[in-house]
């Protein structure tokens, strides 16, 4: 088995860099970018995370059977795929059953936000000596891009971090969401006021004859010796059409924008086909408030659910029609279930023994049901599946062996996804 190298940094370079800390600045993480070059390939993939733990009894794994404490209030609908049923309030998703595979019971027994969101967006269980990469950060470091376009979007902030693969695989984040008809400013990325990209040219060439007075005034080691290409590679991207174009929604129609929705996780997903259709390798979507202890049903019949039945349905829409689902693999998820039985709050506390996800595009085999749980939602019956092997079946789909190990510092080589194996049932054949 082939053993890929690492490069990350210590801690002296990281404070000679300027990079340690909760996030990284557009020219730090070109600073930090390893010069190693890899080969090319067109794949991409997105993780829409609903944050907080969605009820999976009220959205794709419904029981309309089952005691009306533990069924709730919504009814199951017919999907475009024969046998499969999702909840009402998800029709258009309905009628596109095909551009996806659903997965019924994933089971863990981390019913923790935090450490349930690293288990999830990692595929290996959190341990407190070994940080492991979220999935962006390891296509970046696999699947790296275009020179003018970072490799890993995390659209507003980032959901977990880079680990062991070191901080220059780590995404760039735009600090905000988008939204309808507001100019966005992406951190990093956008001049700041009154900054042209003519102004800024003679800043950085400004820096590079300071650069060039004192170089041998010191001995400095080779990362440090290398600012001027890792700063070239900032300007590039800085005053590359192709990224701005990117992350500017005033280029797309009304009529695209109203079929994405105008609230943020409709741009949001509008500027996720936008990045990817670029040539960006990943990027991370983020709806929140799926935490419904309270008012469950209303929360979701009247917010969280049209909005991403609307968002998704329309990002897979757009993607079968530019001809993307063949390359981009894409995962809908969040950290957790809910709990079976409905509180005295009307709504549904942690629940990490059942769960499910949405995966389609390439390398999955779509339009079908893989896996169940028992008619209470309580649990899995037959085979269980878990976050590890979601991960393997995830960077499988991707065209990374989820088996791969990686030599880092700790004296041993380790495995992407240690514990998990890939479910073939959800793969493509060619896969």
């Amino acid at each position: 088995m082939a053993i890929v190298k690492t490069y990350s940094l210590n801690r002296r370079q990281l404070l000679k860099l300027g990079v340690l800390g909760s996030g990284l600045g557009l020219g730090d993480y070109f600073r930090a970018l390893s010069a190693a070059e890899q080969p090319s390939n067109e794949r991409s993939a997105v993780l829409v995370f609903l944050k907080g733990g969605p009820s999976h009894q009220d959205t794709f794994d419904l029981k309309p059977d089952a005691p009306a404490e533990f069924r709730g209030e919504f009814r199951p609908i017919r999907t475009n795929v024969a046998g499969m049923e999702i909840c009402e309030h998800l029709p258009k998703l309905a009628g596109c059953a095909d551009r996806f595979s659903i997965l019924r019971g994933i089971t863990h027994n981390l019913a923790d936000h935090e450490i349930g969101s690293s288990y999830l967006l990692t595929g290996n269980r959190p341990n407190p000596t070994l940080q492991y990469p979220m999935y962006g950060s390891v296509v970046s470091h696999q699947l790296p891009g275009r020179e003018d376009l970072p490799s890993f979007v995390s659209i507003d902030r980032p959901l977990g971090g880079p680990g062991f693969l070191g901080p220059e695989y780590g995404p760039l984040s735009t600090g905000e969401k988008p939204q309808y008809g507001l100019p966005f400013r992406v951190r990093g990325i956008s001049l700041d006021e009154g900054v042209t990209i003519e102004r800024y040219r003679s800043r950085a060439e400004l820096a590079r004859d300071l650069d060039t007075f004192y170089q041998g005034l010191e001995q400095i080691d080779e990362q440090v010796r290398s600012l001027d290409k890792f700063s070239k590679q900032a300007f590039e991207v800085i005053s590359s059409p192709r990224c701005r174009d990117a992350m500017d929604l005033r280029m797309e129609s009304e009529k695209e924008t109203a079929r994405f929705g105008k609230h943020e996780f409709g741009q949001s997903m509008l500027m996720t086909s936008r990045l990817i259709e670029a040539g960006v390798r990943f990027v991370t979507v983020i709806l929140e408030d799926w935490d419904t202890h309270q008012d469950n049903f209303n929360t979701l019949a009247g917010r969280l659910l049209p909005r991403l039945d609307q968002a998704l349905f329309a990002f897979f829409e757009r993607m079968n029609q530019r001809g993307l689902l063949d390359t981009t693999t894409i995962m809908v998820t969040g950290e957790f279930g809910r709990t079976p039985r409905i509180n005295g709050n009307a709504g549904r506390d942690h629940w990490a023994r059942a769960m499910c996800a949405l995966v389609g595009g390439a390398g999955i085999q779509m339009g079908q049901v893989v896996g169940k749980t028992n008619d209470k939602a309580e649990e899995p019956t037959g085979q269980a599946y878990t976050p590890d092997d979601l991960a393997a079946t995830f960077y499988s789909a991707i065209g990374i062996d989820p088996k791969m190990e990686f030599a880092a510092n700790i004296g041993r080589p380790i495995t992407l996804v240690r514990d998990g194996n890939k479910i073939d049932a959800l793969l493509s054949k060619a896969t």
